[in-house]
């Protein structure tokens, strides 16, 4: 059992490392288009989309890295004066009620946009440019997808704090 919460804490943490580099690149496509369009007066088709996708990618494939370094929000005040077993029992209720029935409908989603957007060849229609929609989402399927993976991993170590009462 550890070694594949390992894996999966290995993975979050390497796809949100690389995946932070993308930040760069999207600086980049932005002060690339505010030159073009404010100095030259020569706005770009493709910077628009370029930096939606990107700044998308970023986010989806940073879920899991943020949700294993515990980063999301929550109520602190309240939280944070909890025991760590009172944290568990929490953190498991949630995600038994709320975060894995919203994960399961995100993905369910996410796949059918995905396959239809594969099989009809569909494209992102918000500039003239029109880049082919099915990788962006594919991308956030797999994010959703590796979200799941890390908070399943979360899952088990609460409940393995709250049948042995030590942390796994």
């Amino acid at each position: 059992m550890r070694a594949i919460l390992r894996v999966i804490d290995s993975i979050s943490e390497w796809t949100g490392k690389a995946i932070s580099w993308l930040a760069v690149a999207l600086v980049m496509v932005i002060v690339y288009e505010v030159v073009m369009r404010y100095v030259f007066n020569a706005p770009t088709v493709w910077a628009y989309e370029t930096s939606v996708t990107l700044g998308g990618t970023v986010y989806v494939m940073g879920w899991a890295y943020v949700h294993r370094h515990h980063g999301h929000v929550r109520v602190d005040v309240v939280y944070t004066r909890l025991s760590s077993r009172r944290k568990a029992i929490i953190d498991a209720i949630c995600a038994l009620l709320f975060l894995f029935p919203l994960l399961y409908i995100l993905l369910d989603a996410s796949a059918s946009f995905t396959w239809h957007a594969w099989s009809v060849n569909e494209r992102l229609i918000v500039t003239y440019w029109k880049p082919p929609a099915a990788p962006f989402r594919t991308i956030v399927m797999i994010g959703l997808s590796l979200l799941t993976l890390q908070c399943v991993a979360q899952f088990i170590r609460d409940l393995y704090l709250l049948i042995r009462n030590k942390p796994l």
